[in-house]
């Protein structure tokens, strides 16, 4: 347990912190660096409004074990950036596309080691992370999208709903349909481009389950019975999208029940009257793009507002990350789901409200170089992506850090003519971005764009929906 005697906001470590911070800006100065990530690395360990550990930063709350538990990471990420900065602006990470590739190939061509066995049902959930993950680094192959499929679909075959009237994804063998692990078994079904495999998906079937699904007041239940949040509605309308079986009937209310759990603070809950969490927000928001094109969406009594200064307010300055709810940690899954809302929103201001849809004069809500400094110092493991500092890599930490790197490299754009032509869901596509003071992109660091809605390289999604139009 760290106490206020051991961090840094003591006065000696502090001075010694700000001569060592000082003599890094002049020597960086002496020698005429001026690369954004260095010089962004700079100030973020200068004083923050938000860091705790930090002694111009107010210590006007009872110190609970999460303001501790954040004391405990600030100090961590500072060392480490610290580290970095005294070797020079040579020395800041890359992304070791190696190590990852080395990871996710690994896991994707092996039996699991027996204490995966806890994770039964999350095996549509891992086979999405791993193949998303390769894709993003653009080294999915043949075998193993054929190899996924094959195993998706024995999922399909042997859940308990495929044997009546109706038919959805459970997580693993013999187990029942659930939204959560459909979802994840369409995505990955749609990264292995397999034809063969999605022809056997019985789309009417699905429809009715998913309408079995649906609640009066518009939301869905992850299964029959089970517990209605914005969770269940994303994934629901993704599913039907992607299937194009989206219509009227699975449409209804559902965009008024997620208004509803927009919350005080501006991001959503899972239901209304919970909590703003990262997760939820980008569900709801998401969901929402997929019911409304974007005026639609400005006057669905979505307060656009305060949802930008609460998803806003999840990026702490110090760490770069972005936490999940008012004041708990950073976690390197944010970079997707809080980043993923950053995209949508910057989307919504750029083309709505100051009608900017030239990605050189573009809005960034976000100081995305200090996400980027974050992923790349703090979330790479020796293999895989992680939390943050002192945590281990894992499949889902992998994939959402990856998916956050992207939307740090790309903006959204809206298109009229592909919402028109394909729906609201296939309106945004990605562009890398070119402007110099908002984030260094090189070689070694770059992601392939995302597709806003669905979180996978952009092109799969409407790849698989142009199939199922077409039959």
């Amino acid at each position: 347990m760290i106490t206020l005697l051991q961090m840094p906001n003591d006065e000696v470590k502090n001075q010694q912190s700000e001569v060592a911070v000082s003599s890094l800006i002049e020597t960086s100065q002496n020698q005429g660096i001026s690369f954004l990530d260095f010089d962004t690395l700079l100030n973020m360990l200068d004083a923050s409004y938000d860091s705790f550990s930090n002694c111009n930063a107010s210590l006007g709350e009872v110190l609970t074990d999460t303001i501790e538990k954040k004391m405990e990471v600030e100090v961590d990420v500072q060392t480490i950036y610290e580290d970095i900065l005294s070797e020079g602006s040579d020395k800041i990470p890359k992304l070791n596309r190696e190590m990852h590739s080395r990871y996710i190939h690994e896991m994707l061509n092996r039996p699991l080691p027996a204490p995966f066995s806890k994770l039964d049902a999350s095996k549509t959930w891992i086979a999405f992370w791993l193949m998303n993950s390769a894709a993003l680094i653009d080294n999915l192959n043949t075998k193993e999208q054929n190899n996924a499929a094959k195993q998706l679909m024995y999922f399909y075959k042997t859940s308990s709903g495929s044997k009546n009237t109706v038919a959805g994804f459970g997580g693993g063998l013999h187990q029942l349909p659930h939204l959560a692990a459909s979802y994840a078994a369409v995505l990955a079904l749609l990264l292995s481009k397999n034809e063969n495999a999605w022809r056997e998906i019985d789309t009417q079937k699905v429809k009715k389950w998913l309408l079995q699904c649906k609640n009066k007041d518009g939301s869905f239940s992850m299964h029959v019975g089970g517990e209605s949040d914005t969770r269940a509605a994303y994934c629901a309308l993704c599913i039907a999208q992607l299937l194009n079986i989206l219509d009227d009937d699975l449409r209804k209310g559902v965009a008024d029940w997620l208004i509803k759990c927009q919350t005080y603070e501006g991001g959503f809950a899972g239901a209304p009257g919970d909590e703003a969490h990262g997760g939820y927000t980008f569900c709801a928001l998401s969901a929402l793009f997929i019911l409304l094109n974007p005026d639609e969406l400005m006057v669905s009594g979505l307060n656009l507002e305060i949802l930008i200064k609460w998803t806003v307010d999840r990026q702490y300055s110090l760490e770069g990350g972005f936490s999940g709810r008012t004041n708990k940690l950073v976690d390197g899954c944010y970079s997707h789901w809080v980043g993923g809302t950053v995209a949508l929103l910057e989307l919504l201001i750029n083309y709505n409200k100051y009608k900017i849809n030239d990605p050189n004069k573009y809005l960034s809500l976000i100081d995305r170089q200090r996400l980027q400094n974050y992923i790349l110092c703090c979330c790479q493991d020796t293999f895989g992506l992680r939390d943050k500092p002192g945590m281990n890599s894992d499949f889902y930490h992998t994939n959402y850090v990856l998916c956050g790197l992207s939307m740090c490299q790309h903006f959204q754009i809206y298109d009229p003519s592909k919402a028109q032509k394909y729906g609201n869901a296939f309106s945004a596509y990605p562009i890398e971005i070119e402007q110099p003071n908002t984030i260094t992109i090189l070689d070694d660091n770059h992601v392939l764009g995302i597709d806003a809605i669905f979180g996978v390289p952009y092109g799969y999604a409407l790849n698989m929906y142009t199939f199922f139009s077409n039959l």
